[in-house]
């Protein structure tokens, strides 16, 4: 059997089967423009929660989120009391 470690401070395209990533990018590119980040925006994010001690397993500790979803969303904001972004 093979022991597969997760990276606390990886997000999920580092650490899920391809089949779900698969998913999680159609997701991502299916969503309208109208409420999708732009691209520099969305790694912006990216950038700060892969710094963040709160992002767990491509999770974000304080609400649950997969934050590669919640930085996707043009309105959505980081959900720390002194947000990050």
């Amino acid at each position: 059997m093979e022991n597969k470690r997760f990276c606390k401070k990886c997000l999920l395209q580092d650490i899920v089967p391809d089949e779900f990533l698969e998913n999680m990018r159609n997701y991502l590119n299916g969503l309208d423009d109208e409420i999708k980040a732009d691209s520099k925006l969305y790694q912006e994010r990216i950038n700060l929660c892969l710094d963040c001690n709160n992002l767990n397993e491509g999770i974000c500790k304080l609400c649950g989120c997969f934050v590669e979803y919640r930085a996707a969303i043009k309105k959505k904001a980081c959900p720390a009391v002194n947000p990050r972004w």
